[in-house]
């Protein structure tokens, strides 16, 4: 998974609101705007920058120092004037005459359409989600983005995070507001929610200046990132209480704020868990199935799918349990693999370093194999950290931060290190290749350093493409002689099989009214991972509906559009070269990679 910062901007993108119709969109002057290649990349360029302005922790997050002091305005007010420009730049570019451009021009002008209409027929959903959970949230981005991504080199930045620290109650407060919202319309996250949350903030309030203790995580960061700029020693000192007094002052009261309105909210919140509690709640979840898998799949064709594919993937593990020679069913099988001691690092520092530096090396190995199955490589570094302390007893198993376009920070994946238990090292190569190399980060690197293409394309893309590139190269390194340990092979099939088993479990919590309690039971009963890690996985599902169908869905397209090639050009096939044409365009929508496939397919045998 992502971090919870690319969440939260994947949902602005998604379901950022302005209150008008796809055919206001759609009834722009037919009369065209001629333009050169090179003039429409310019032209969707300063679209981009027009509607970045909107927003300056995106701004920090790819790398710019514009309004490095401020957070976003997430009032609806603020929504409905960004939509309102996408309204604006969508009958612009729908203008834009396409008869004398090249095909990479005319698929962004493609991509720009497709994106701004999804984001205008969103606003239907507004306010169909659940603004604080365990996975997302303004209460954790705010400290996860200053550690992560306010870098200070200079005293002007460090004034900049102290005035950042200072504004959190206008941004909590908008948050509580948008809770209320919800509340009258009935849509309240489930009440498991609530004590995850509630401890999350806790975390996020423990130590100096908070109380008597160390250094809270916040103040923490802040004093090391000042450590070593060139200041003078009182200064430093300055800035250190005036961070201090922002964190005691303005920070914590808007939290303490906040876990008020939480447990209010927790009063009322019911047991029901999927989203057809909601207003049109079959709808939404269509809607969102659309959304995120850019295909027509109804919620029963994506259950049916994964029913088969979980009884497919068992299959080939009982064929590796019988090549290590074990004695029994899969399912004891599977609590050998959940329970013996050799699969885990123990749950110590040193056990989670070691974790640390494995994953490194596994990943530094894919690093030297590269050649043998792509043509383009990535340009940026990428790094392995650990989950910080405050949210990694919510947070997923692992996740991935792209790197700064300016290269000042590297990709980073990030391991969650709070459970050993769930973390095993049979699993270590699959995850690592999914979130490092050749997954997240080759794809979203690559996708980022392409040249000559719109900023949108660059910054934007597609869950069910990103994920389902990151699912797909998990079993890539198997094809060339990777995963020699079969106990490691295992592990490829049991994330494989955990995302097939998210297309049964996401759908029967969304459609099917299955209970959280089903569906725990149910990967339960069919995968190798521990109850703690179900449990936590299912709860994901809930609180994000659709979006854990991406990586199955995904992967399965881009296999299947690898056969179609493999039949269609014989001897003529080359992996580098189709792995080149499924990233050559970043992330794009299912039907465009189709299209790219088959237009690449045509070139050699037409």
């Amino acid at each position: 998974m992502k971090n919870a910062f690319l969440s939260l901007i994947a949902m602005m993108i998604f379901s950022l609101s302005v209150g008008c119709q796809m055919d206001q969109s759609e009834s722009a002057s037919t009369e065209s705007t001629a333009m050169t290649s090179q003039q429409i990349i310019a032209f969707l360029d300063e679209l981009f920058m027009e509607e970045l302005q909107e927003s300056p922790q995106y701004m920090t997050y790819i790398g710019m120092r514009d309004r490095y002091d401020e957070w976003d305005d997430n009032s609806d007010q603020a929504r409905d004037k960004s939509l309102q420009m996408t309204r604006n730049h969508l009958q612009q570019v729908m203008r834009i005459d396409l008869s004398n451009v090249d095909d990479s021009a005319k698929l962004s002008v493609k991509m720009f359409i497709e994106q701004a209409k999804k984001r205008l027929e969103g606003d239907r959903w507004r306010y169909h989600s659940y603004p604080v959970s365990q996975m997302r949230g303004v209460h954790g981005t705010i400290p996860s983005f200053l550690i992560n991504q306010h870098l200070i080199a200079n005293e002007e930045e460090a004034q900049a995070y102290i005035k950042r620290l200072a504004a959190t109650p206008k941004v909590l407060d908008q948050l509580i507001e948008h809770l209320k919202i919800r509340q009258d319309k009935n849509i309240i996250a489930p009440k498991f929610v609530f004590p995850l949350v509630l401890k999350s903030i806790d975390n996020i309030l423990i130590g100096a200046p908070f109380d008597e203790g160390s250094d809270s995580t916040l103040l923490a960061d802040f004093k090391r990132k000042i450590e070593n700029i060139d200041i003078a020693d009182d200064t430093r000192s300055e800035l250190t209480s005036a961070a201090s007094d922002a964190l005691k002052d303005h920070l914590a009261p808007a939290y303490r704020r906040l876990q008020l309105a939480l447990r209010d909210l927790e009063s009322v919140a019911t047991n029901d868990h999927g989203v057809w509690k909601f207003p049109d709640g079959d709808k939404f979840y269509e809607f969102a199935l659309q959304r995120t898998t850019t295909t027509d799949l109804t919620a029963d064709q994506i259950h049916n799918r994964g029913l088969k594919e979980v009884a497919r993937i068992q299959s080939e593990m009982q064929d590796i349990m019988n090549t290590v020679g074990f004695e029994g069913d899969l399912q004891e099988f599977f609590a050998f693999m959940r329970n013996d001691p050799q699969f885990y690092y123990p749950d110590t520092a040193a056990g989670k370093q070691a974790y640390l530096d494995k994953a490194t090396a596994v990943i530094d190995n894919m690093k030297s194999r590269l050649d043998e199955l792509f043509i383009t490589e990535p340009k940026a570094d990428l790094i392995v950290k650990a989950v910080e302390p405050f949210r990694e007893a919510s947070a997923g198993q692992a996740f991935y931060q792209r790197p700064a376009p300016d290269g000042s920070r590297p990709g980073t994946y990030f391991a969650n290190l709070y459970k050993m238990s769930d973390m095993s090292k049979y699993n270590m190569e699959a995850l690592a290749y999914h979130e490092g190399i050749p997954g997240h980060h080759m794809q979203i690197s690559i996708a980022q350093e392409l040249q000559n293409i719109p900023k949108f394309r660059l910054f934007g893309g597609y869950t069910v493409f990103s994920e389902g590139w990151g699912l797909y190269s998990e079993a890539v390194p198997k094809e060339i002689g990777l995963y020699v340990d079969p106990y490691s092979d295992f592990g490829r099939l049991s994330g494989e099989l955990y995302r097939a088993c998210r297309l049964v479990v996401d759908t029967g919590i969304h459609a099917k009214k299955w209970t959280r309690e089903d569906a725990i039971a149910y990967m339960n009963a069919n995968v190798p991972h521990s109850e703690s890690y179900n449990i936590r996985q299912i709860e994901r599902y809930i609180v994000m509906p659709s979006q854990a169908t991406a990586y199955k869905i995904g992967m399965l397209r881009i296999q299947e559009l690898r056969a179609q090639a493999q039949i269609a050009l014989g001897d003529k096939f080359d992996i580098r070269e189709f792995h080149n044409v499924v990233l050559k365009d970043g992330s794009v929508s299912l039907p465009i990679l189709e299209d790219n496939v088959n237009a690449w397919i045509l070139t050699l045998n037409p």
